[in-house]
């Protein structure tokens, strides 16, 4: 089983060598990371060779990155507006493909396999303006990820428009056939369940995004702290990389203690541990 730790459950904090050795000293071989300025500056070119340096000095391998999901106001602060390549606005939908663009050229500096792109927002219902707008922006950016070895992956994402079975129309009906997708358990466990939702988009998942919750809100939970049934989920997904996305539950305003840093590390590296010996029981 692949081992993979979103940087999504440190959002709130600069994103530093300490802090990936600390994942590296958790076990956890691999990272994807979380496209928020305030965490991880990908527009700079020096923070690019200082995460590529750290990732090579721990032994960390860069699986993913997550594709900015809100407009940053500045580098250190976020405008909490929804960042997206479906916005019927044409202005607006060329600024969001432009922002992705800045964090695929990450690969110039560090290379990864997956972009995990949503298509929209939590809040947006079907609406084929939308689709348009999507298929518009991922032609153009399918090419500029392919010459730079990434493939990107769709995430499935709670509401009416980013459905599993959406997902799989789309890409059938658009004939972007290199388009892949990311299953994330907590949003499909909020709708129509991990395995409904598992099982259509089962072929053309390469990446996941695995989290917890009780059915209701997205709360990112570690597994086991829900109500997802985790002894059929991980049969599902196995041979799948493990990708843990996990909320940070300090508040922004106030950073992990070094104690709280080790605590949640440890609590990913016992989940990762539990789905290892349920997968070897089932062998």
């Amino acid at each position: 089983m692949q081992r993979v730790l979103s940087t999504y459950l440190f959002v709130h904090r600069k994103l530093t060598s300490e802090l990936l050795g600390e994942v590296a000293g958790a076990g956890i071989p691999a990272v994807e990371i979380f496209s928020a300025r305030a965490h991880f500056d990908y527009r700079e070119p020096q923070e690019a060779r200082e995460l590529a340096g750290a990732l090579e000095a721990h032994r960390l391998t860069l699986h993913a990155v997550h594709a900015p999901t809100e407009r940053d106001v500045t580098a250190t602060r976020e405008s909490g507006v929804p960042l997206s390549i479906s916005d019927p606005e044409r202005i607006r939908r060329l600024d969001a493909v432009d922002e992705v663009k800045r964090a695929l050229d990450l690969a110039e500096f560090v290379p990864f396999r997956y972009l995990v792109q949503h298509v929209g927002s939590s809040r947006d219902r079907m609406d084929p303006r939308k689709w348009d707008a999507a298929f518009n922006s991922l032609e153009h950016l399918m090419l500029f990820a392919k010459h730079r070895s990434v493939t990107i992956a769709l995430e499935n994402t709670p509401g009416g428009l980013a459905t599993p079975a959406n997902l799989r129309q789309f890409i059938t009906e658009t004939r972007l056939h290199d388009l892949r997708l990311c299953f994330d358990t907590g949003h499909a466990h909020m709708e129509d369940g991990v395995g409904p939702g598992f099982e259509t988009m089962r072929e053309l998942v390469v990446t996941t995004h695995v989290h917890d919750n009780r059915g209701e809100k997205d709360e990112h939970l570690l597994p086991y702290e829900g109500t997802i049934d985790w002894d059929a989920a991980v049969k599902l997904l196995a041979g799948n990389p493990i990708v843990l996305e996990l909320k940070e539950q300090a508040a922004a305003a106030s950073p992990f203690e070094p104690a709280s840093v080790s605590q949640a590390l440890q609590g990913a590296r016992g989940v990762f541990e539990k789905f290892e010996q349920l997968l070897a029981t089932t062998a």
